[in-house]
């Protein structure tokens, strides 16, 4: 007899499942470790719970200075972390001893004792030097931003590919920053007669000399397995290309519905979660547009303000995708207070993957998402600002079959056109045309149906070279 629970999982979907162990366990408050130590290649991971937010604020408004808080704010809660306050200076630039000024560290301090939290959390990146400033003088943990979201992208990393990339990520972050705590770091793992232990380099070399080496042959090995996997993406990418299949490419800021949208469009099981960066590895599924043709869509990762160079670089051979891509469908978050902000931060990290490869951006089509939970002077200001953009609700469906309408007209359509006679034994190759053509006529006849359509070069010089003399007999 089956169980309930066994029962109720054959119902639950691909992106059911992965929310549901996401939420099967859950960071305990006031259960902290802190480490005493070091050794390895450990990453100092995150054990978030009660924290404090600061941000220097340099430039723009005050409004600027608390969206971004406030984005801060929901990038600690993904990671499982309770905010209790949010401080923001007004300074030319961040101190560079403490980030915010030795005056402001004190009010800092009392601030933390009094909340009760056990971390604080800056709106930037950190130098070692702020770091370890910062926490002797609070006492507490101290993070930054860059530290926020590698923690994020650790814990919602799901592939093979994904996990090295991010674990790439942390360990080109924590290298400069490595150090030890108290006077740990300091031994020296090697004897003073050379009776050094395996794997050390020799006598007199400290536990921080063996980490960083370590690190360093770690972070070669790692780069070398993202880039084996990044050619076996070159080749599934080259057998569509061959295939002559129109790409897609969606990006956009986290959490503005990419996976939603595309499971809108093609039917797909992709996880969709409200919050920052639920999906991180890239889904590629295969769609059709209404008049019949064949094309792929790959949603990739989101983005967000200041994302962390380190994980652009080890993106970079996903984000790639972007670059390939014959149409980019540039999804802008509609509910959001001020959405240019989020164009504006899209373009930038595109510009910066696209200058190193040394290519052309695809088209553009921006669309707008969640119209149903925007208020309607927001869209409307939406609509002045960005002309040309598609406006949909992938919650409700509105807009979607719009948006699938001007993808078609955008992506290349096939350049030769043809007129070829198909028996009706070979439906593999009328199947074909209408997969990989776009097909203009049908003429059927007792013997077969003769088809007039546009098709890839590829496939013109197959059927120059076999079909198209046995239709003319």
């Amino acid at each position: 007899m089956q169980r309930p629970d066994e029962a109720r999982e054959e119902f639950l979907s691909g992106g059911d499942l992965e929310r549901s162990e996401r939420a099967a366990l859950r960071r305990v408050a006031g259960l902290s470790t802190e480490l005493a130590d070091v050794s390895e290649v450990e990453y100092r991971r995150l054990r978030l719970e009660r924290v404090v937010l600061v941000g220097v604020w340099t430039d723009g408004d005050v409004a600027d200075a608390e969206a971004s808080l406030a984005e801060l704010a929901r990038l600690a809660e993904t990671a499982g972390s309770e905010v209790l306050d949010g401080l923001v200076q007004r300074r030319q630039r961040p101190d560079p001893a403490t980030y915010i000024g030795s005056g402001k560290v004190l009010e800092l301090r009392d601030l933390v004792a009094d909340s009760g939290a056990d971390t604080v959390i800056c709106d930037g990146e950190l130098s070692p030097g702020q770091l370890r400033q910062l926490e002797d003088k609070l006492k507490v943990k101290v993070i930054d931003r860059t530290a926020l979201i590698l923690d994020i992208f650790a814990s919602h990393a799901r592939s093979r590919e994904g996990k090295a990339q991010v674990e790439l990520a942390q360990l080109r972050y924590l290298l400069p920053r490595l150090r030890g705590w108290g006077d740990a770091m300091s031994r020296q793992a090697g004897g003073q007669m050379g009776n050094g232990g395996i794997g050390t380099r020799g006598p007199g070399e400290t536990k921080l000399e063996t980490d960083r080496r370590r690190i360093h042959k770690r972070i070669s090995k790692l780069r070398r397995e993202i880039l084996d996997m990044s050619r076996m993406r070159e080749t599934k990418r080259g057998r569509r290309i061959a295939n002559e299949i129109p790409s897609v490419a969606i990006a956009g800021y986290t959490n503005a519905g990419k996976s939603s949208l595309l499971n809108a469009i093609t039917g797909a099981d992709v996880l969709v979660e409200d919050a920052l960066f639920a999906t991180l590895d890239p889904t590629t599924r295969r769609g059709t547009t209404p008049d019949g043709r064949t094309l792929t869509y790959t949603d990739t990762v989101g983005f967000v303000r200041h994302l962390p160079h380190q994980l652009v670089d080890a993106f970079h051979s996903t984000l790639e995708e972007v670059g390939e891509a014959q149409l980019l469908v540039h999804v802008v978050d509609g509910a959001d207070p001020r959405p240019e902000r989020q164009v504006s931060s899209v373009r930038d990290v595109l510009a910066e993957i696209t200058k190193d490869r040394d290519e052309q951006m695809p088209p553009e089509l921006l669309v707008v998402n969640k119209t149903d939970a925007a208020d309607e002077v927001a869209v409307a200001r939406l609509r002045h600002l960005l002309p040309g953009a598609v406006f949909v609700s992938a919650r409700t469906g509105a807009g979607i079959e719009a948006l699938r309408e001007r993808i078609a007209e955008l992506i290349p359509r096939p350049d030769s056109l043809v007129e070829v006679f198909v028996p009706y034994t070979d439906g593999r190759l009328a199947a074909r045309l209408h997969a990989e053509g776009e097909v203009l006529e049908e003429r059927h006849s007792d013997e077969g149906t003769t088809i007039r359509a546009r098709v890839g070069e590829s496939l013109a010089a197959e059927l120059a070279d076999s079909l198209v003399e046995a239709a003319a007999d």
